[in-house]
């Protein structure tokens, strides 16, 4: 681009940033431009002036203190669209690096997909993608390697669990459908069992994240849990991030009927958006318990906070992280990123406070807090040795050949054994929740 158009387009940029917060000149637009100018006419070195831009971008952002805006590039921009549109174009794995070795790992292929169909399997090292080794790449490195357009080929080399010789796999991506909505354990097709394993009255959902599609996943799960004669449901939050404001609304939907689900408000509290239950298809006939824990926030913060102040679910667990704004994602020109701005700030129905200032008080209100007596911590080795063991029931490990799939053959280090036996004291405690209120509704 020549030089004249990037910092026109930084003017631009910046005038508009300013005008969004209501600034009656743009003097300061017109400095900042003049600095990028003098910068690259005077610099000792040579100047990339996409970095330069990218930089001043996210010098001004980060004045604003916080933590939840920012400027976002292209490449990070089109992360979080795949995240929230819940698609991207891959190979259909999904990837960690061991604990132990750093080594790329796959921890599950998604049935169906690509690398499914090619063989990969669960544990399998990860070598080398189109020749560049992965040792040392980070994750988000390597997984930005398999990711590409669908219909273009990957090479994957690759070294199952128990064999000496790596093996060389081509594979062609396609467009990746990732679901956010999980059950407790894998069917062997690889589909999710959604009835917690010993309690076949109750239904058991994790929403990973709340995208464009969550609302009607879960809708359709709870409909045919329903059609099997489910009795309660636990709704499992925890460690969920957020997501689509809108995906949130229609998530609390499902389950109340009539009245606020959650406003937004602008900076001089005034309402901007109030957003109303609407009173049809709505599922209200078992009882139902949330989890959260300290790692729940923003969209999962308003379905539960919603749910508890209607009394349409029990919250256990810990309270939440207290992310109570809204960010929209204003769109640069040229196509050069976007601001990620904090806009509106959300309430509950009750018209209590969920978001966490930077000093607030452990007494002070923030989050959402557990039900009186359902508040159990969990953290620590406690909370390293669930996510392992959820993380081992997660893993989807098809038939190789002739012989069935064995979820935890190679799972005999102390640490996996001891992620196996933990027992889940929050989960255990939404179990006895729902047994105690279905055994109440079947007394006549």
């Amino acid at each position: 681009m020549p030089r004249r158009n990037l910092f026109l387009l930084m003017a631009a940029a910046v005038v508009s940033l300013l005008c969004y917060h209501n600034v009656q000149n743009n003097r300061y637009g017109r400095v900042l431009v003049d600095a990028m100018e003098q910068i690259e006419l005077r610099y000792l070195e040579p100047i990339d002036q996409k970095k330069l831009f990218e930089g001043a971008m996210e010098g001004m952002v980060g004045r604003l203190d916080d933590p939840y805006s920012s400027f976002e590039s292209p490449e990070d921009l089109q992360r979080i669209n795949e995240a929230l549109d819940q698609q991207f174009g891959g190979v259909g794995i999904e990837v960690h690096l061991d604990d132990q070795t750093r080594q790329l790992t796959v921890a599950s292929p998604i049935a169906g997909g690509p690398a499914y169909e090619a063989g990969i399997r669960a544990g399998d090292r990860i070598l080398r993608i189109d020749g560049k080794s992965t040792q040392g790449l980070s994750l988000g490195d390597a997984v930005d390697l398999m990711r590409g357009k669908p219909g273009e080929p990957v090479n994957l080399s690759i070294q199952h669990e128990g064999e000496d010789e790596p093996l060389d796999v081509t594979i062609v991506r396609a467009m990746i459908h990732v679901d956010t909505v999980l059950g407790d354990r894998r069917n062997s097709d690889g589909s999710w069992d959604f009835f917690l394993e010993g309690h076949d009255r109750i239904g058991y959902v994790r929403v990973g994240g709340f995208g464009v599609n969550t609302a009607s996943e879960l809708r359709r799960t709870v409909q045919s849990l329903t059609d099997r004669a489910m009795q309660g449901l636990i709704l499992d939050l925890r460690d969920n991030p957020g997501g689509l404001l809108e995906a949130a609304v229609d998530v609390c939907n499902l389950f109340i009927d009539e009245g606020v689900i959650v406003t937004t408000r602008r900076r001089d509290g005034s309402i901007k958006n109030s957003y109303i239950a609407k009173p049809q298809d709505t599922f209200g006939d078992f009882p139902m318990a949330v989890l959260v824990n300290q790692y729940s926030a923003s969209a999962s913060e308003i379905v539960a906070a919603c749910l508890q102040d209607y009394g349409r679910a029990v919250v256990v667990g810990q309270r939440s992280w207290g992310k109570g704004t809204v960010q929209e994602v204003i769109g640069l020109e040229g196509e050069h990123g976007a601001l990620k701005l904090t806009t509106a700030s959300y309430w509950r129905p009750s018209g209590r406070n969920i978001h966490r200032r930077k000093d607030a008080a452990e007494d002070q209100q923030w989050g959402v807090t557990p039900d009186p007596e359902y508040e159990l911590t969990v953290e620590g080795k406690e909370l390293d040795d669930l996510r392992l063991g959820r993380r081992q029931r997660d893993v989807f490990r098809p038939a190789v050949g002739d012989q069935p799939s064995h979820d935890n053959d190679n799972d005999s280090n102390s640490d996996n054994n001891a992620a196996q036996s933990f027992v889940d004291p929050q989960l255990a405690e939404a179990v006895e929740y729902l047994e105690k209120a279905i055994a109440q509704r079947a007394k006549p």
